[in-house]
């Protein structure tokens, strides 16, 4: 599918029976680095094609997560249908599913049923809580999680009320740990043989991802004090900057800049700690000062000082930066369907280029026909399983 023999991944079969970001997420990495990775999808679509605003049969979710795959439509309860997907499973590297737990065993997809006849396997079973312990069976999103976890507990609004990330981020960080765990399997089924049942959770996942703040919270008994002062988000006339003057000499020049320069003398600042100490009364000195000045302004004399800082932006500024553009950071493709669309260079991979089937999102059911027919079904055999709703064909507008 790669169109590229250099890829890590090429001739790796993978079957994705998962749905949302979380799973998907480490579908796409393994078929980014060259897999040939079969989504299957209920008739409906997965779920995670109709996160937010939808276009045509696809999201933005379902764009990012869920490229360089071929969809194959299919319903696992029609009989027919359940046993296409078992000689999928039954030929494929890694396995990906996410549904709680006890559901793919009564789909009759889990581990223990495909390892019979694929021991060397690669599966991998993302759930909300983890397989086991009280709340095993509770349903879990992204914001469930987030709250859950802790992470609200210290993202909080000027009000101190705890905010939501807006954006999926333990689903994506949860993609990401699956996709590290699988490739060390597969290093070591290559090396020693032998395949392996991964369960992974979004618990587990922004638990992992948390680590420092959880020691530190423990170590410091839930009064965790700031990484150094000033390391804040700023006022300035005409928008918001965030700037880090920790060090003393990023303090002293952040000062003069600001036109506060008898501010490092004054014992209660003169240190990073001591900053830390009176942080409260040395932050109220410090905005009003950053209010007076432009961001132009401000960026070109703190860039020219190196102190660190950075300017607020939105995703359009970001596409139009200039360093992006000059380094290819974002690559604009086009999307069937859908038009013209961003797609961010992932790290370590070469970047995408516009008509290359590896960042293409499929339709629903787009490959259905293409993977049976390879699976050794005539036409007239696939035709067949459609009309008896065992399959979905993509039909083209």
């Amino acid at each position: 599918m790669s169109g590229d023999d250099g890829l890590p991944y090429d001739g790796l079969k993978v079957l994705d029976i998962s749905q949302g970001v979380a799973g998907p997420h480490c579908g796409m990495l393994l078929a980014r680095h060259g897999a040939d990775v079969v989504k299957l999808e209920p008739l409906a679509g997965d779920w995670g094609r109709q996160i937010g605003k939808t276009y045509g049969d696809n999201c933005a979710y379902g764009m990012a997560f869920n490229r360089g795959k071929r969809s194959l439509a299919l319903d696992l309860k029609n009989p027919e249908g359940a046993a296409i997907a078992l000689r999928l499973a039954n030929a494929a590297d890694v396995v990906i599913e996410n549904n709680r737990p006890g559901v793919t065993a009564r789909l009759g997809l889990d581990y223990d049923t495909v390892r019979q006849q694929n021991p060397e396997v690669i599966y991998l079973s993302v759930t909300g809580f983890g397989q086991t312990g009280p709340n095993a069976n509770l349903p879990a999103t992204d914001s469930i999680m987030q709250a859950f976890s802790g992470l609200m507990s210290y993202n909080k609004d000027d009000t101190g009320l705890p905010q939501r990330i807006n954006l999926l981020a333990i689903d994506v960080v949860t993609g990401l740990y699956g996709f590290q765990a699988v490739a060390p399997a597969l290093y070591r089924r290559a090396i020693k043989g032998g395949g392996r049942h991964i369960k992974t959770s979004l618990m587990e996942a922004i638990g992992a991802f948390q680590s420092a703040k959880m020691i530190e919270f423990e170590l410091e008994k839930g009064v965790t004090a700031p990484l150094g002062v000033p390391v804040a988000m700023f006022k300035a006339k005409d928008g918001y900057l965030t700037i880090n003057g920790r060090r003393d000499p990023h303090f002293v020049a952040l000062c003069e800049i600001l036109g506060l320069p008898e501010l490092p003398g004054n014992p209660s600042y003169a240190t990073a700690m001591a900053r830390i100490e009176h942080e409260a009364e040395l932050m109220p000195l410090l905005r009003p000062a950053v209010e007076e000045m432009t961001l132009a302004a401000l960026s070109a004399a703190l860039t020219e000082a190196d102190v660190l800082h950075g300017l607020v932006q939105d995703f359009g500024d970001y596409f139009q930066s200039e360093h992006v553009r000059a380094v290819e950071a974002v690559r604009w493709i086009e999307q069937s369907g859908v038009g013209t669309i961003p797609m961010p260079v992932i790290p370590g991979l070469p970047p995408p280029s516009d008509g290359d089937p590896m960042v293409h999102a499929p339709h629903l059911g787009e490959h259905s026909r293409e993977i049976l027919l390879e699976l050794g079904h005539s036409n007239q055999e696939i035709d067949a399983f459609a009309a008896n709703g065992a399959i979905g064909l993509f039909a083209r507008p």
